[in-house]
C-alpha cells in the first residue's frame, strides 16, 4: 500500500533542521524504491515548514514507524504527522493505463 505522510514542523524547532539534515537524507536513501517521493513543505517565507513523503508500506503502522524513525521526528522537529492511505491513479510515473 502507498501512504502519504504529512509531517509539520514545530515552528519553535525549525531552526534545528540543518543539524539533522544529513541524517534525515541518509535515512530516506536507505528506503530505496519504497520511497516514491519526499520533499519539504514550504512555509510563507519559502523556508521549510515540514516534510511530505509517499512511502510504500505493508500497513499504516509500518508507515507510522517510518515517520517516527525519521531523524527530524526523533529530534522533535516534527510537531505533527498525518498518515493517509492513498491510491494514485494518474501521474507521469504511473503505468499508462492509470489503474
Amino acid at each position: 500500500m502507498l501512504f502519504l505522510v504529512i509531517a509539520r514542523d514545530d515552528p519553535a524547532r525549525s531552526g534545528e533542521r540543518p543539524a539533522h539534515r544529513d541524517r534525515h537524507l541518509a535515512y530516506l536513501r536507505e528506503c530505496g524504491a519504497r520511497l516514491k517521493f519526499a520533499g519539504p513543505i514550504r512555509g510563507e517565507d519559502d523556508g521549510p515548514a515540514g516534510s511530505v513523503f509517499l512511502i510504500e508500506a505493508a500497513s499504516e503502522t509500518a508507515a507510522r514507524l517510518f515517520a517516527e524513525n525519521d531523524p527530524y521526528a526523533r529530534a522533535g522537529i516534527f510537531r505533527s504527522c498525518e498518515i493517509l492511505p492513498v491510491k494514485p491513479v494518474m501521474g507521469a510515473w504511473l503505468p499508462a493505463n492509470g489503474s
